[in-house]
């Protein structure tokens, strides 16, 4: 008789050994589970808790979109997500939708309390332009800039409250108008799908925020429209050879070299003194004339202002203490005026600096003091003739 002919008999191996020292083999382990399925489980646990089970999809449904999106309309109708007003541990959030709590989530470090800031009058944003078709001409956004800057519109208008007014400054370039023509469009689409009451006001073209200028023959000119103008003469000087070129034909020469070589010609702007180029710190200069000429007399909670790269990063260089870069692309410098006018907070890629708002008045005048001898011909007339 063998071991499957007896089925209590306990399994042996008897390989080189005799009978009588036969070892017994270890059990075979049970395969069957009395237990249901983990996906069973969990379906036992959801009945149990009162849980919706599982039905079929008619495929005769009248009802329109893909299967995850039905899924996805039922669930919303019974959830919190069906509301219009945001919840919070059960409560509804006032002043504010849905819309605006969804994209104004953040994993920044939470703030001090509002009452223990201080209080800001008036936020200002310096953005530059959009993609531009190029800066050899007088030239508008490219698709791609256009919808930088409706982005950028739909951004800032994550900042717009109920009540507020928004002011729009631009510089007189048909890239910075552009940029601030679609910025507007942006924000009052976001504005309108947030639900807010908010005035968003017409565009205004302001000569404090134009890019800095090049003195030319024909006057006074944006690096930009100098171009033409530049390119003309130097194709003169060398087909003819007039002998030496003028300086400021020099200097364009320069700036534009770099240009081409592919650095960075203003980075050659803020660090070299250029003769016939509008210095850096005129530009920071006119842009607080502007800021504070707009807040006087067209008092906003926003005041947003397209302009250009250059005055951009002067103003935040002469802010920070250091050249914190070329911005980007809609890219902006924000800048936060406090209450009572005398300081203000200025923001840009992620530093914050408090700086003094400066009195324009009292800003020294570098001609005045000077004997004759050290002033210019030009402004010593002027000086006779008053």
């Amino acid at each position: 008789m063998t071991i499957f002919d007896e089925p209590n008999a306990a399994p042996t191996a008897s390989s080189g050994r005799g009978a009588s020292e036969s070892i017994p083999l270890a059990e075979i382990p049970r395969t069957e589970r009395p237990d249901a399925p983990a996906y069973l489980q969990r379906y036992y646990e959801r009945t149990a808790q009162g849980g919706k089970p599982h039905t079929v999809e008619s495929r005769e449904s009248t009802d329109e979109g893909p299967l995850y999106l039905r899924r996805f309309r039922e669930r919303r109708e019974d959830s919190v997500l069906g509301n219009d007003v945001p919840a919070y541990e059960g409560a509804e959030v006032s002043g504010g939708s849905r819309a605006w709590a969804e994209v104004t989530r953040t994993r920044e470090i939470v703030p001090e309390r509002r009452e223990q800031a201080a209080k800001v009058t008036t936020d200002i944003y310096f953005v530059r332009h959009g993609e531009t078709q190029g800066y050899s001409t007088e030239s508008g956004l490219t698709p791609l800039g256009s919808w930088q800057s409706h982005r950028r519109g739909q951004e800032l208008a994550r900042r717009v409250l109920d009540g507020n007014t928004v002011v729009i400054g631009t510089a007189d370039t048909n890239r910075a108008r552009q940029t601030a023509e679609h910025l507007r469009r942006g924000m009052l689409d976001q504005i309108q799908t947030f639900g807010r009451e908010a005035s968003v006001g017409e565009i205004t073209a302001m000569e404090e925020f134009r890019n800095f200028q090049v003195s030319t023959p024909e006057g006074m000119r944006d690096v930009t429209q100098a171009f033409r103008q530049y390119h003309k003469e130097m194709e003169r000087y060398e087909r003819q050879s007039l002998g030496e070129r003028p300086l400021w034909l020099v200097e364009v020469d320069r700036f534009w070299g770099i240009q081409q070589g592919g650095g960075d010609p203003i980075t050659h702007w803020l660090t070299m003194p250029l003769m016939h180029f509008e210095p850096p710190i005129a530009c920071v200069r006119r842009f607080w004339a502007g800021l504070l000429r707009m807040h006087a007399e067209t008092p906003g909670n926003s005041i947003i202002v397209t302009t250009h790269s250059g005055p951009i990063r002067a103003f935040a260089t002469w802010a920070m203490g250091y050249d914190p870069g070329e911005p980007f692309n809609t890219e902006a410098v924000r800048v936060r005026l406090i209450e009572g006018g005398q300081t203000a907070l200025v923001l840009y890629r992620n530093r914050v600096q408090e700086v003094h708002v400066p009195d324009l008045d009292a800003l020294p005048d570098w001609w005045a003091g000077l004997p004759s001898t050290a002033v210019p011909p030009t402004i010593r007339d002027s000086r006779e003739n008053t």
